[in-house]
């Protein structure tokens, strides 16, 4: 019987025969996922809980891609289970007992609250549209008539006053949700911190590492996504023409000033994440314990180009060069929101493949061999395949409630639906 994690380990010098590379790319996006949908929210919080009002459009498109990222984060753990099914005894079965069975109680306490703060945010335009499609004629204006009038559970009051309610409670979700965001993510790293067998990984550190690098992955794919979704908004503009439609040129105004307000927050959260993880590194060589040695084998030496030329210079130094330079291009903003964003998922994989690369034995190393071409059905999900189905899986839940939702503002639509 062929044991799991056989087919991509590479086993060199002394290692025990039990020993395999078990947690694959699917674990590498677990807390890859899990992040982004912690750093989208926090950038979403920034507007409504600490009043930056020049994040307003870019913090309603996060909350809703929040929570679209939320919908795939548990699916990179569903892949990875050899029996998925399984995998739903965490929503049915949750306590505190265990970090992964926590993951029920937090991820639907979490989804409850992005999902509430989502409808105080749109109930003005759930009310409005509700009203609109009544009497609209045709079936799919219907149906969207329905889910309208349910959405607005009975709440047609929107007056000044009852507007001013909304804003309060979006205020107490959102203070409530940046904790329980940072919770989300941060026990994937306490996962992580609390292998006592594993020398790599244990650290009180890595919780807060994490936390702080899910932070700027969040950040820049919101950043990304909405550059690209601002481009087709224009090419659809040029093409259709339509007087009651925004000009391309104001798209592009409000989209380079979306950019350049959010790239300094993205800055200083990308500053906070490498100081972070650079004590984390420095406080393992000063304290040099026993199992320093083949440490320092897999950081300095096996794991050299992975940690510093991709992760720390190509994904963090050239970012920062790229947003600190003068006058921020949208062209030159995309290229280092896209290099942060594997930056930070190199930081992901040398924790969680880096971490089994060497032996209990410390006298030996495993070697993971990525899927690329798969050949069965656990090379596909364990590879390529299946890390791109994973990324692929929030920019549909997204475009769906794109559908129903407005993503920017109720009234200058992201993606024109007519």
């Amino acid at each position: 019987m062929e044991v799991h994690g056989e087919l991509w380990t590479l086993k060199e010098f002394f290692v025990y025969p039990n020993e395999y590379i078990y947690w694959s790319l699917q674990i590498v996006m677990y807390p890859f996922m899990t992040g982004l949908v912690a750093g989208a929210f926090v950038l979403s919080s920034l507007y409504h809980v600490f009043g930056r009002k020049e994040l307003k459009d870019m913090a309603r498109f996060s909350l809703t891609f929040s929570y679209a990222l939320l919908l795939a984060a548990p699916m990179p753990l569903l892949f990875h289970l050899q029996k998925p099914l399984r995998g739903f005894n965490v929503f049915f079965t949750p306590h505190f007992t265990s970090a992964i069975a926590a993951f029920g109680i937090v991820f639907f306490l979490y989804a409850s609250i992005v999902a509430s703060e989502i409808w105080f945010v749109n109930r003005k335009f759930f009310v409005e549209s509700a009203i609109n499609f009544r009497n609209a004629e045709g079936l799919g204006n219907r149906i969207k008539g329905f889910v309208y009038r349910v959405w607005t559970l009975g709440a047609y009051d929107i007056s000044e006053e009852s507007l001013k309610k909304d804003e309060r409670a979006v205020k107490i979700l959102a203070g409530i949700g940046i904790p329980a965001a940072c919770f989300l993510h941060g026990y994937a790293g306490f996962i992580f911190g609390s292998v006592k067998a594993n020398a790599l990984w244990m650290t009180p550190l890595m919780p807060v590492i994490f936390i702080m690098s899910a932070i700027v992955s969040g950040i820049a794919l919101c950043m990304l996504t909405y550059i690209i979704i601002m481009q087709i908004r224009k090419v659809v503009i040029l093409r259709k023409r339509k007087p009651w439609m925004t000009s391309a040129e104001e798209v592009r105004s409000v989209e380079i000033d979306a950019i350049k307000m959010t790239s300094k927050y993205l800055i200083f959260f990308m500053v906070m994440a490498i100081t972070l993880e650079l004590l984390d590194l420095v406080f393992r060589g000063y304290t040099a314990l026993k199992h320093w040695d083949i440490l320092r084998v897999v950081i300095y030496s096996r794991d050299f180009f992975n940690i510093f030329i991709i992760q720390y210079g190509i994904g963090t130094i050239l970012p920062l060069i790229i947003f600190l330079m003068p006058r921020l291009t949208i062209r030159r903003a995309t290229i280092g929101l896209f290099l942060v964003l594997v930056g930070v998922f190199m930081m992901r994989w040398n924790v969680v493949i880096g971490g089994q690369a060497f032996s209990l034995t410390f006298s030996g190393y495993m070697d993971y061999i990525l899927p690329v071409i798969p050949y069965n059905y656990d090379t596909f999900k364990e590879g390529v395949g299946g890390a791109l189905l994973i990324l692929f899986m929030p920019f549909f839940f997204l475009w769906i409630l794109n559908k129903l939702i407005p993503v920017v503002d109720s009234t200058n639509r992201v993606i024109e639906n007519k």
